[in-house]
C-alpha cells in the first residue's frame, strides 16, 4: 500500500496588538492627525481626538475610549475618496508613526522573524494601517478592521464586520492559523490591553506589554512575562 503523505508540521508565529503596545498612542489617531493637515475635518474635531487620545495614552486602552476614538474617526472620513486617504499611509507611517514606535517591541518582533516565525500586527485600526506598519517593519503582514467602501470608492463611515477587539481577535487569528497552518499552542501574543485576553490566552506564549492595571493584575496570577518599556523610559527621562 502507498504511504499516506504526511501532513507539513505546523509553523509558529507571533501575533502583536498595535496601540500601547507596538507604538505609543492611537495609531488612528495618528492618522487622523494627518488627515487633518490635509483639510478632511476641522480643528474642533481634531482637539476632540486629542484629548481622546491623550486619556487612552494615560488610562491605557478602555472599551468605551477605543470605541470613542472609532466613531469619531469613521464619522470624519465618510464622504472622501478611499484613494486620498490610502495615499495618506505613508506619511502617516514617516511623520507620525515611525516616531511613536516602541523599540523595544519592535525588535521584539523582528527576533520572531529572524528565528523563522511569521509576525502578524493584530489591531483594531484599519487593516490598511496595519499592512502599512508590518510592511515597514518587516513583519509578515496585519490584520486589521475593514473599513467600507462605496460602489464610487467612497468611504462610507461603516464597517465590514465587527472591529477586530477582544473575541473577534481571537476569532482571526484562529482563521489564520487554520489557512497558514501555524501552531498556536507553540505561538506568541503580545498585548499591553485585559481586552485582548482572548487573544493571549489563545495561544501558548502570551506576553504582556506596558500593560494596563488589569492585564498585569491577570498576568502575575498566571505567570506570565510583563514588559513594561513604560517605566525604563521614565527612569530614563529622569536621569
Amino acid at each position: 500500500m502507498p504511504e499516506t503523505p504526511k501532513k507539513p508540521r505546523k509553523i509558529e508565529a507571533a501575533f502583536f496588538d498595535v496601540d500601547n503596545t507596538i507604538l505609543r498612542g492611537s495609531s488612528s489617531f495618528l492618522f487622523g492627525k494627518a488627515a487633518f493637515k490635509k483639510g478632511f475635518f476641522n480643528r474642533k474635531d481634531f482637539w476632540r481626538m486629542a484629548w481622546q487620545q491623550s486619556l487612552f495614552i494615560s488610562r491605557g486602552e478602555k472599551l468605551n475610549s477605543l470605541d470613542a476614538i472609532k466613531d469619531k474617526a469613521l464619522s470624519l472620513i465618510a464622504g472622501h475618496k478611499a484613494t486620498d486617504l490610502t495615499d495618506l499611509t505613508d506619511e502617516v507611517y514617516e511623520n507620525y508613526i515611525s516616531p511613536k514606535l516602541w523599540p523595544e517591541t519592535v525588535r521584539i518582533a523582528q527576533e520572531h522573524i529572524k528565528a523563522g516565525r511569521e509576525v502578524w500586527l493584530v489591531t483594531a485600526t484599519p487593516k490598511e494601517i496595519a499592512d502599512v506598519i508590518a510592511h515597514r517593519l518587516g513583519l509578515t503582514g496585519g490584520l486589521g478592521t475593514i473599513v467600507e467602501v462605496g460602489k464610487d470608492g467612497i468611504l462610507t463611515g461603516k464597517l465590514i464586520g465587527k472591529t477586530l477587539h477582544g473575541k473577534a481577535k481571537r476569532k482571526a487569528v484562529r482563521a489564520l492559523a487554520e489557512e497558514r497552518n501555524i501552531s498556536l499552542s507553540r505561538s506568541y501574543a503580545y498585548s499591553d490591553s485585559v481586552n485582548d485576553l482572548p487573544m493571549l490566552t489563545a495561544v501558548g506564549n502570551p506576553h504582556c506589554v506596558n500593560p494596563d492595571v488589569a492585564l498585569r493584575y491577570y498576568a502575575n496570577e498566571a505567570g506570565w512575562p510583563i514588559l513594561d518599556f513604560k517605566k525604563r523610559e521614565l527612569r530614563a527621562n529622569k536621569k
